[in-house]
């Protein structure tokens, strides 16, 4: 679908919400006089659209916690454009408070908030998010019904500085983290720094997952043009909120679905825009899951083919030295999808959720800082994007951020240091008698989807102590985990199939040798075929199995990460069909 191809239904026409509050049947009575008990006026009955403003807010989602607020400047929006507001609390998946992961509640928060769509008399939706899993566990729910949707993000926090020194959420954790570790920083420095790191409401100043997603939100098409950097607490912010919902009763009046805008060209241009921004590995599986709910064929080749020769233009942490507000003021994420289209990497007449084709949406937008965002011949990164690696290690893919690593390591031979799992690394790591140093390769196993459960961001592995005082502040690691968008070091992640269901890295051992060759994409465990084999034939699975609950229905209808790590039995785009009404 393209801006010049879709064509608007025709207005006035009969909407899905007239199923429940059309006419004067006993049902129709039932469903518009209870909610006339909050006083709504009977003409607002009147075949307007009504509007669903799914809302994230909770005081255990830090990063969402403003977004009450901002829920009043869409229903602002939406009275101005002649809408019906209705906000709805879903679930939100905190990345700061779910255990084991925020991660393994992606999927129940889609399934829980798709079901939420479609059993209640919604024309449209107003995905209202913020949190790394808040964003695309609410665009999946959205692709598997394709109601007109349309994303608000709740915007990154201010920056933090401490000591004269910015401070990026979670990227300066770790960093901090290490520097303990390595008796460069006091653990009173460390906690006087806390202060520091989250001084707004917000989701991480940096180009960490929350920022990424929302950046992707915008390069998919499927939020306004500018929507990813506005900082939290910036009036922009707000109306940025009511601006979208006017937009979001125009988009139901069209009927403008989100299959008309997340097409594969879409989804190449996210791709390409991940690349730009040195974007969070996390994007991989959010979008190859979201993709897999809207019905486009999206791989990890994709990602390597779209993303591999694509610059890192945005000198960010965690791989540059700005944040995101600074990101706003150089004009933000309109700014690098103009770049991508003055070099020719752009599909530019893709349709975006305004009804035009994006790249009428940047074209005359300027750069105010070319510090921030670099010009194309003096890249942060020349080769950016996502390396999707294979090999006997990773015979379905693996992922490194080229722009987070260290040069001297992207092609490296070592000797394994394997973790069965997060217990066994955290029982070893700080020991002095551990046979490491930094030319070995770190190998962590049963932290995939099914592992963990939930495939939590335990990939970058901090440094063993001893390594860490000889001043080393990198070595290769590789797992089936994942690693937050804010964290660095050359990191292969996502290694599939995981070792809990039985893939190569299952029968990794202390002492084998391993090859990583990012330039030519190259994952390898330097054992005989034969003696591959025979391990792999004489594994048995080790991780822990739940019996009951949502972690049972996880562990055995979750897909692995190379196709989106989505429940099996969620995938593909299943509609808003109306129902009966069982009153």
């Amino acid at each position: 679908m393209t801006a010049s191809t879709f064509k608007p239904a025709p207005w006035p026409r009969q909407l899905r919400s007239q199923h429940w509050y059309g006419g004067n049947s006993r049902d129709t009575i039932y469903h518009r006089g209870w909610l006339k008990n909050q006083g709504y006026p009977h003409d607002l009955f009147d075949g307007r659209p009504i509007i669903g403003i799914l809302n994230t807010w909770s005081e255990l989602t830090p990063c969402n916690g403003h977004l009450r607020e901002l829920a009043e400047k869409v229903k602002a929006g939406v009275w101005e454009a002649g809408g019906f507001p209705v906000e709805v609390p879903v679930f939100s998946a905190s990345e700061n408070t779910f255990r084991p992961t925020a991660m393994m509640f992606r999927n129940l928060a889609a399934l829980a908030i798709e079901e939420t769509i479609r059993g209640q008399p919604m024309d449209g939706c107003v995905l209202l998010v913020g949190c790394d899993k808040t964003t695309p566990s609410l665009m999946m729910a959205a692709a598997s019904c394709d109601v007109p949707s349309i994303v608000v993000t709740g915007g990154p926090m201010l920056n933090g500085y401490f000591r004269g020194e910015r401070v990026g959420s979670g990227t300066h954790l770790w960093k901090f983290s290490e520097m303990v570790k390595a008796g460069e920083m006091t653990q009173d420095e460390f906690l006087e720094a806390e202060a520091s790191m989250s001084r707004s409401t917000g989701t991480c100043n940096t180009m960490g997952t929350a920022s990424t997603m929302a950046s992707m939100a915008e390069a998919l098409g499927m939020a306004l043009s500018g929507n990813a950097a506005i900082p939290a607490v910036d009036s922009r912010r707000r109306v940025m909120a009511q601006m979208s919902g006017r937009r979001i009763v125009q988009m139901v009046k069209d009927d403008l679905k989100p299959s008309d805008i997340m097409t594969k060209q879409a989804f190449e241009n996210a791709i390409r825009t991940n690349g730009a921004i040195g974007g969070s590995t996390n994007a991989v599986i959010h979008l190859l899951a979201l993709a897999g709910r809207v019905g486009v064929d999206l791989t990890l080749d994709d990602w390597d083919r779209c993303g591999r020769d694509v610059a890192t233009i945005v000198n960010l942490m965690p791989s540059g030295k700005y944040l995101m507000e600074e990101f706003f003021y150089a004009g933000g994420l309109p700014v690098v999808i103009k770049r991508l289209g003055e070099a020719g990497l752009l599909h530019g007449d893709a349709l975006t959720v305004s009804g035009r084709a994006i790249w009428d949406e940047v074209k005359d937008v300027r750069n105010w800082n070319e510090d921030v965002i670099l010009p194309a011949d003096r890249p942060l990164t020349e080769h950016g994007g996502i390396a999707v690696l294979k090999g006997n290690l990773a015979p379905r893919g693996a992922v490194l951020k080229p722009s987070a690593a260290s040069e001297h390591l992207m092609v490296h031979r070592g000797r394994a240091v394997v973790f069965e799992d997060i217990d066994d690394y955290k029982a070893k790591i700080e020991d002095e008698a551990l046979d490491i140093d930094e030319t070995c390769v770190m190998v962590l196993k049963n932290c995939g989807p099914k592992g963990y459960p939930g495939m939590a961001e335990v990939g970058n592995m901090g440094l063993p102590p001893k390594v860490l005082r000889k001043g080393i502040t990198d070595m290769v690691r590789i797992s089936d985990a994942r690693m937050s968008g804010t964290a660095y070091g050359t990191v292969v992640l996502h290694t599939s199939p995981e070792a809990a269901a039985g893939g190569p890295l299952a029968v990794v051992r202390d002492g084998d040798m391993i090859e990583l060759d990012v330039p030519n994409r190259r994952l390898h465990l330097d054992i005989p075929e034969e003696e591959l084999a025979a391990r792999l034939a004489a594994w048995t699975p080790g991780h822990a199995t739940a019996e009951s609950g949502y972690a049972w229905l996880h562990q055995t209808h979750v897909e692995g990460a190379d196709t989106g790590a989505d429940l099996d039995f969620l995938k593909g785009c299943r509609g808003n069909p109306v129902g009966k009404d069982s009153h």
